[in-house]
């Protein structure tokens, strides 16, 4: 089954593009058709990084939001419908929750043989456990949740793992996966060239050009990113 993702946590500084980014790799490695769309408008860098797959969306209006589902309208050359990704700017929940219900899109969706996944993406504070519980109470039942512990914002989860929050997200099949870090100089560099990761570890020359051992260990990250991602209900 094909699957739209919307990768959130409302919050900002969480990682929410990061985690986009890597689903997005990892849909083209694996070979997987994906459309992305891209919900911050000051940043946009899950556009800038995979521009020729993400571009831009307006999510303060259902006509914005109607072009996210109106990718499963068209027939793909393939023969099979795409799966979509949705980096999710902050303070999105609101115009998103309302989109979502007034559509029926979960029920549309699940008509259409596509999985909705909602991806919560949190660091290590309170916050982000408060606003997983704000999530599952919006939704409830119906879509998946998949909680990130992005180990890069933080390394002590033990307010989200003994929380209530992630109790009702895991009593609704909800899935918890941890989002190893990344050394950071890599990253930063990757980001200065506005690069996907593949063209990071490819590309060889020029201003911040990853070195041999920094290539290998973007390499390694990924492959342990999309072991993880193995067991998820991506399509």
């Amino acid at each position: 089954m094909p699957s739209i993702n919307f990768i959130g946590g409302e919050k900002g500084g969480v990682g929410k593009s990061v985690v986009a980014r890597v689903l997005a790799q990892y849909f083209i490695d694996k070979g997987r058709g994906f459309t992305g769309f891209d919900t911050d408008r000051s940043h946009t860098s899950f556009a800038r990084f995979y521009a020729d797959f993400a571009a831009p969306v307006v999510v303060d209006s259902y006509e914005g939001l109607d072009l996210i589902a109106a990718v499963f309208e068209e027939e793909p050359a393939t023969g099979k419908l795409p799966n979509v990704i949705v980096d999710l700017a902050a303070q999105t929940a609101a115009p998103l929750a309302r989109w979502v219900k007034d559509s029926d899109l979960v029920s549309l969706m699940a008509s259409m043989g596509v999985t909705v996944n909602l991806w919560h993406v949190a660091d290590a504070g309170k916050d982000s456990v408060d606003l997983l519980d704000r999530l599952v109470g919006t939704y409830g039942a119906g879509p998946n949740y998949i909680v990130v512990k992005n180990m890069g914002r933080g390394s002590d989860f033990s307010q989200l793992d003994a929380s209530a929050a992630l109790k009702k997200a895991l009593a609704l099949g909800g899935h918890v996966i941890e989002l190893a870090q990344l050394h950071e100089a890599s990253m930063r560099k990757i980001d200065r060239q506005n690069a996907s990761f593949w063209a990071a570890i490819t590309h060889k020359g020029g201003e911040d050009t990853l070195g041999m051992l920094e290539r290998q260990r973007v390499k390694t990250w990924l492959k342990n990113c999309y072991s993880t991602l193995d067991a998820l209900p991506l399509g």
